[in-house]
């Protein structure tokens, strides 16, 4: 039913209008009864950690995915458009601690009756000492609790900013589904040889105690020091002096590292050296990583300071002297490869200390036996943190599950490689971030963490008759028995009354990875295993919308797990958004304190001015956002109004009786112009070019209302002189087939104000129309160039009028207008219209150089 024109348009509350209509019709529902394979066009959707508050970011990247989507809907596909909800992981475990100031303790016991003590905590001075502690039962229902409270709100802005998402195909990725899902991919993970479990050295985070991955880091600059130390040759000799940022991992060297080229140090290859202070025997080795340059050309190997020194631990087969624990303090027991009296003596003062004040121990000691050698050289160096810690990664020894990657496996590195070349990256220089990832692989994808609120590992452990876990012999569910958490439920074959005692079974504490979640959106979204007809219809998936940052993260573990799994890609596109900055061109963050969250953006100004704003960039450009002057989102609010005022300005002319045909030159070339428009917008889209597509729009809608409207109202009035009801007709039938046009190549960038101003003519939603095309004009040309000369024209003629102080609605007698000779024949050929709009009695043409009027003589005065 159509909607009743209003008498003043307004872009104010149209959000609350159209977005209820859109659920109950059912605008953007995906009708699977009526989809082919063929027909379906799909998006993979970011599901957004569901914790704290959506920022401009989301509402930036989240529109370029939707104008995607609503073309296709409009080209005829039946749109798969989910949303997610990535519940799991650490954020969501911070944010529970903050905002009910508790702490998870999983030796407690559950309390039913448990209520937190306060909500809506900010965090900002809330201390791990000051929260009050519960049992992991309690504090994974706190966590259900917010996240649902956290996914309604983003919802709800995600439909204020007119998302065409079908709602009723959301998930999560805590729920018995997803969890269901990630632990029988894991299952056929280790079925196949692809997840293992190891002891070994593990990047750990001492805050939040527990296992990062190698896609989980940053490089923070730091201040440090260089450390002058001298080794001594056990068989005689100069001291070998080593250069070295952590002199605290001094009990933990287990060798010198130089490089095999380098002359200064191949006669001690071979040889052994004591350390200092703890007096321990280590060799003198040769490794192509060593850098000749670096230090002094020779560097110590600790276990573990530095990823650099896992490799040499591996590769040159050195024992594990590892000294620094989960707390990121020094280790209590004492090491067995310390032997001298005062080598121990000294370890015990550093025992229990943080590394920085074992390391104040280990430099006073150094000066006062004289093995110091030189001044202390300052230094800024990259030093590795987890994304979202606080303090510098120390590596421990672990034992963590992993699963295959290509790390140590070439053909399966080469696969991935090649799996990347068949996904079509938008832009495509983004490519090179995955391919340089994949080639830059130095581990496997460690997948434990040890944390809470995740997906449960799906294994249980059988303990020997002395009670020890035998870690080799895992026990496993059936799929049929999924999900499970081994924390809670018994291992097949055992009863609870078994767990912990010799002859029965422990079960896994460890959840998985987020990341070990989220790269199985695919499956999640398509109801894998869950509903095979829906899943064979939508995967591989058309597009995969994301940032860039998590190329390394998101985009190469889903290609991981696809390949593992399905041995194909998980989609054919992978459309990759910039960042925001904000006026400093820093980047939006958090943890900067710059973000900008969308409401209130979206309550001042309205969703389709924030989306024309988040649509005039480029996929994988980054966007400048001033939110005390946000003028790119003022100037969409200003095409928003006018598309409501130009519509209405056009549906004010009725349709003449009998009219049936475009035929003046001005009308056939103005269609002839939107005809090029459309294709170039349309090519754009299919490019990715949302941009491109937004930007040809709306330069031939502006000169649409200044130009042609203005030229050809006095026709479309039929007050124009030899106007006839022939001419009136062209005028009509070209303004509203152009105004038709118009509204379906906006409506993916403005759909409130499309929908409004469609629903004045038509029954049924301007988002199910079809995406316009030339063929379906009233009349197909080539432009002319007609419509720009007289628009020179018209610009011209006003400009002599105000030039001459006159009002624009002042008569003309008689003015002439000059143009070089193929201009000229095309403006003589809207003569009438041109004399109509500039009042002008009496027009005439002339040659000239370039287009000007020449001559203008006014009815109450003359120029």
């Amino acid at each position: 039913m159509t909607k009743p024109m209003p008498e003043k348009p307004t872009v104010d509350g149209l959000e609350e209008v159209w977005g209820p209509v859109w659920e109950q019709d059912g605008t953007y529902r995906f009708d699977r009864d009526a989809a082919t394979k063929d027909a379906v066009y799909s998006i993979d959707t970011p599901p957004p950690t569901a914790s704290g508050s959506l920022h401009i970011g989301h509402v930036f990247s989240y529109t370029h995915t939707d104008l995607k989507a609503r073309y296709e809907r409009m080209r005829g596909k039946h749109v798969f458009y989910p949303m997610g909800w990535d519940d799991n992981g650490l954020p969501t475990e911070r944010r529970v601690q903050n905002y009910y100031g508790v702490r998870c303790d999983p030796q407690l016991p559950y309390d039913g009756t448990f209520v937190p003590p306060f909500e809506g905590g900010d965090g900002k001075s809330s201390k791990a000492a000051d929260q009050i502690p519960v049992s992991r039962r309690n504090f994974i229902e706190l966590c259900e609790r917010l996240t649902v409270q956290d996914e309604q709100q983003f919802e709800q802005l995600f439909r204020t900013l007119g998302l065409s998402v079908d709602w009723t195909q959301s998930y999560r990725t805590i729920d018995d589904t997803s969890r269901a899902s990630a632990q029988r991919a894991f299952l056929r993970n280790l079925e196949r040889g692809e997840a293992y479990q190891a002891d070994a050295p593990t990047l750990w985070d001492v805050t939040f105690r527990t296992a990062v991955a190698q896609a989980e880091l940053e490089d923070k600059d730091m201040p440090g020091a260089y450390h002058g130390i001298a080794f001594h040759p056990v068989d005689g000799g100069d001291d070998i002096v080593i250069q070295t940022t952590r002199p605290e991992l001094l009990p933990a060297c287990v060798a010198l590292v130089a490089h095999p080229d380098d002359e200064r140090f191949q006669h001690l290859f071979g040889t052994t050296v004591r350390s200092p202070l703890f007096d321990v025997e280590v060799p003198v080795l040769a490794h192509h990583l060593a850098q000749q340059d670096k230090g002094a050309g020779i560097a110590m190997v600790c276990t573990f300071g530095d990823t650099t020194d896992v490799v040499w631990w591996r590769e040159l087969q050195l024992p594990n002297r590892a000294i620094i624990g989960f707390d990121g303090r020094v280790r209590s027991d004492e090491p067995a490869w310390i032997e001298s009296e005062q080598g121990k003596a000294l370890y015990a003062e550093m025992a229990g200390k943080t590394v920085f004040s074992a390391k104040k121990v280990v430099v006073d000691a150094l000066t006062e036996s004289g093995e110091l050698i030189g001044e202390v050289k300052t230094i800024t160096h990259p030093v590795k943190f987890f994304e979202k810690g606080d303090k510098p990664l120390e590596i421990v020894s672990t034992r963590q599950w992993y699963i295959v990657n290509g790390a140590r496996d070439e053909s399966l590195k080469a696969t991935l490689r090649a799996r990347g070349e068949e996904i079509a990256f938008h832009p495509d220089f983004m490519r090179v971030r995955y391919d340089n990832w994949v080639g830059g692989l130095s581990g496997d994808w460690l997948i434990s963490r040890q944390r809470f609120f995740g997906v449960p590992l799906p294994v249980w452990y059988p303990l020997d008759a002395d009670g020890n876990p035998v870690f080799d012999q895992p026990i496993v569910p059936t799929e049929a028995q999924l999900p499970v958490d081994p924390a809670s439920e018994p291992a097949p074959g055992y009863t609870e009354d078994q767990r912990g005692v010799a002859g029965g079974f422990q079960g896994e504490l460890d959840v998985m990875d987020t990341w070990a979640t989220s790269s199985l959106t695919p499956q999640l979204a398509g109801k894998w295993e869950s509903d095979p007809e829906l899943y064979d219809l939508v995967y591989p998936y058309d597009v995969r919308p994301q940032a860039q940052d998590i190329i390394r993260t998101w985009l190469f573990t889903t290609v991981l797990r696809s390949q593992l799994e399905a041995d194909t890609v998980p989609w054919k596109h992978a459309s990759i958004s910039g960042f925001i900055v904000d006026p400093d061109r820093k980047k939006m963050s958090k943890s900067k304190g710059n973000v900008v969250t969308p409401l209130s953006i979206l309550e001042q100004h309205g969703a389709d001015a924030v989306r024309y704003w988040a649509a005039s960039s480029k996929l994988g450009t980054d966007a400048a956002f001033d939110p005390q002057n946000p003028k790119q989102i003022k100037v969409g609010r200003r095409l928003a109004i006018k598309v409501l005022n130009a519509a209405k300005f056009v549906y004010g002319f009725p349709v003449p009786e009998g009219a049936s045909a475009v035929t003046e030159p001005l009308d056939v070339d103005m269609l002839a112009e939107l005809g090029s428009v459309i294709d170039q917008a349309t090519a754009a889209f299919d490019g990715f070019d949302h941009a491109r597509a937004l930007e040809v729009t709306e330069r031939f809608f502006w000169t649409f209302c200044d130009d042609y409207l203005e030229l050809v109202k006095e026709r479309a009035y039929g007050t124009a002189t030899e106007s006839t009801h022939e001419t009136q007709a062209s005028a009509v039938l070209a303004l509203r087939a152009a105004i038709d046009a118009l509204l379906r190549l906006l409506a993916p960038f403005l759909p409130f104000a499309t929908e409004e101003v469609w629903a004045w003519t038509h029954e049924t939603s301007v988002h199910r129309a079809s995406w316009p095309t030339v063929a379906e004009l009233p009349t197909q040309a080539e432009p002319s160039g007609l419509l720009g000369a007289v628009g020179q024209a018209l610009i011209g003629i006003r400009g002599a009028k105000t030039a001459a102080k006159a009002s624009q609605k002042t008569p003309v007698t008689r003015a002439v207008v000059a143009a070089p000779a193929e201009t000229r024949a095309l403006i003589e050929r809207a003569a009438v219209d041109l004399a109509a709009v500039g009042r002008i009695e009496n027009l005439s043409f002339a040659d000239g150089d370039e287009l000007a009027v020449t001559e203008i003589e006014l009815a109450e005065q003359q120029a």
